[in-house]
């Protein structure tokens, strides 16, 4: 399936025609594979799947990574008397592993994903069934920590299906995994979200669990003293949604935040939202850009970021918007 995480339906007619061939009783040969913006490690693994149902194996051939065995060593819910779903801080330790005799670490970058599979350990993919009787395949989460914090955090907001009932991944985190537990999880490496240099300043959007991909981001600028940073972040409600408030409030006033905008929706009779942010400070934003900044944005594709990119749109000008997109200097990691 082939397609652009830039837009709102994403690789949709790959996935509807593998379903609709399904319903029709045709047997998948091997799992869908979307393929965004031409990613050469997803046509590689689609030319691999090929060469090995075709008998010619001269392409080299391609494997998933294994899944590694994280311990649950801490779960906090950040947004209690919250409106909205239920938001958990998850933490995870790696296992020590071995290779050739010589320990080895889990390694990331900010702005890396966590593929987490939605069950004990001990499971496989290929026995592990869902509630509708389904495979059960892994959910991705974004990264909320850095290597040198010597653990993984993740910002997980439980959720539901249309017929209401809990989420498979995120019920898995947030209440059903115990605290000593062993999660299955593998690291997937997305370069399209990663930091640019740290002389670059860097202009940070994003709401909900969102934060996760941008604390990250603000983690890894810490390490290399780049205090040029600027955080706009949406939620309903100050006293209830602000995440990791008091760790940005002191990055605030340490200096390593230039800028903190806040927009929660709620506090007031007119909603307030972080495209209006935008608006607010549009001139800044255009200075910024001047500056060679770079845009991350980070969270919601329904609503925020697409009225962030209207908004951007609308202040910096179509072509503009599409230079700085040329220039991976505009990155979205959205869902």
């Amino acid at each position: 399936a082939l397609g652009d995480k830039h837009y709102q339906a994403f690789c949709a007619f790959g996935h509807q025609l593998d379903r609709d061939l399904h319903r029709c009783g045709a047997q998948r040969l091997f799992d869908l594979i979307e393929v965004d913006n031409g990613d050469e490690h997803a046509l590689r693994q689609w030319q691999s799947q090929l060469a090995q149902i075709s008998g010619h194996h001269a392409a080299q051939e391609w494997q998933p990574l294994p899944y590694q065995h994280w311990t649950l060593v801490q779960r906090q819910q950040l947004n209690l008397g919250s409106l909205g779903h239920p938001v958990m801080w998850i933490r995870l330790q790696a296992h020590q592993t071995e290779f050739h005799g010589e320990p080895q670490q889990a390694i990331w970058q900010a702005g890396d994903i966590l593929e987490v599979f939605p069950g004990p350990a001990h499971e496989t993919l290929a026995t592990s069934l869902d509630g509708t009787g389904l495979k059960a395949h892994h959910r991705e989460y974004s990264i909320a920590s850095i290597v040198a914090d010597g653990y993984l955090d993740l910002v997980v907001r439980q959720a539901y299906r249309a017929d209401g009932s809990p989420g498979l991944a995120s019920s898995w985190l947030n209440t059903q995994a115990q605290i000593g537990d062993t999660i299955a999880a593998r690291i997937r490496s997305n370069r399209s979200f990663h930091a640019p240099r740290p002389e670059q300043p860097m202009i940070l959007i994003g709401n909900g669990t969102g934060i996760a991909g941008l604390r990250a981001h603000l983690k890894q600028r810490h390490e290399h003293a780049a205090t040029r940073n600027w955080l706009i972040f949406g939620e309903r409600q100050r006293a209830n949604d602000f995440l990791f408030a008091e760790e940005l409030q002191i990055w605030q006033e340490q200096g390593h935040l230039t800028r903190l905008d806040l927009a929660f929706s709620r506090d007031q009779q007119q909603k307030i939202y972080v495209q209006d942010k935008l608006h607010e400070a549009c001139e800044e934003l255009r200075l910024w850009i001047a500056d060679g900044a770079v845009i991350f944005v980070c969270g919601s594709l329904q609503g925020m970021a697409n009225e962030v990119d209207q908004a951007l749109r609308e202040l910096l000008g179509d072509t503009a918007l599409e230079q700085l997109r040329n220039e991976a200097r505009y990155r979205r990691d959205v869902y």
